[in-house]
């Protein structure tokens, strides 16, 4: 069974508060007000003289379980939200292998997922894993993205993008943090650029809390799990309202989701569900045999969520 071994995190050293960031991107008074009072957004974890190989080596460097274990890993999967990363022939992720001593491991990137790539990540590994001889073998997944563009930015209405990074080992056993359940639930009706369309932004965020409730309760059923018996809810880091109201059409208590992330470091690509699930165990908020959800949604658009015993 698919095993988490460990996760580090990267957040770069520059806070940018959201009036900074919203006065640059052209946002009106009343749009950075929403983001602040309605949303719950703050600040925005950004690195201006770093580039993305630079951030994916810091989350990975962080990552002390990968140390002497370098010749473990098999696979290499940057979890990607963003088609594009770097202009051609630069190759960031070939990049950090030499960095990293990882020139042996085969290399690529997920995505076409979104923001919920990391999900996506955490499945694909787990399947390669599954089919080597060796039971020590090890996958590598990176999170984590440059804010290059202003699609890259801000989801209209909804988020402003950080660069936090996020590395993750994963092993095809282990006995914690198991994936028990995997749902996807792809809407390409979805597919555009809400910023440019009003119509499919306002449909959008009308179907986007029934979309997410029902990949959620899929993952559950799937788990064997109820909305009582698991003990965390590991929500990406959109906003704090859209995930209040979610919470509160299916009766979980806001105590039992990691939020805090939201307003002090942004919404960070596919790297949120690394992020909040650090949190969680340097907090202490998950004990041996929990069971705990995590949930994503990206653009485009896709709905994905997990259920995993710590």
């Amino acid at each position: 069974m698919t095993a988490l071994e460990a996760v580090a995190v990267h957040l770069p050293p520059v806070a940018r508060p959201i009036e900074e960031l919203g006065e640059e991107l052209g946002l009106s008074d009343r749009q950075v007000k929403l983001f602040r009072r309605f949303h719950g957004l703050d600040q925005v974890r950004l690195d201006p003289d770093g580039d993305l190989t630079d951030l994916l080596e810091g989350a990975a460097t962080a990552l002390t379980a990968l140390r002497g274990r370098e010749h473990r890993v098999r696979y290499v999967l940057h979890a990607r939200s963003m088609p594009i990363a770097a202009p051609y022939p630069h190759n960031p992720l070939h990049e950090l292998l030499g960095r990293l001593g990882l020139e042996h491991a085969r290399a690529f990137t997920v995505t076409h997922h979104a923001c919920a790539g990391s999900l996506l990540a955490i499945d694909v590994a787990g399947r390669l894993l599954a089919a080597e001889p060796d039971p020590e073998a090890l996958a590598l997944i990176l999170a984590g993205e440059k804010t290059f563009t202003r699609d890259a930015r801000l989801v209209p209405e909804t988020a402003l993008f950080g660069e936090g990074a996020a590395a993750c080992l994963v092993r095809a056993e282990g006995e914690r943090d198991r994936v028990l359940s995997y749902a996807v639930d792809l809407r390409g009706e979805f597919d555009g650029r809400l910023a440019e369309d009003p119509d499919l932004l306002a449909r959008y965020q009308r179907d986007y809390p029934d979309a997410v409730v029902g990949v959620m309760r899929a993952a559950l059923d799937e788990a064997g799990e109820t909305w009582d018996s698991i003990r965390l809810l590991l929500p990406h880091n959109v906003n704090q309202v859209s995930w209040k109201r979610i919470c509160r059409t299916v009766g979980l208590p806001l105590d039992r989701v990691v939020l805090e992330n939201v307003p002090a470091v942004g919404h960070s690509f596919t790297a949120d569900v690394f992020l909040n699930h650090h949190t969680a165990t340097t907090r202490g908020l998950l004990h041996p045999g929990d069971r705990y959800l995590v949930a994503a949604a990206g653009l485009g658009a896709t709905f994905a969520a997990m259920v995993l015993q710590h």
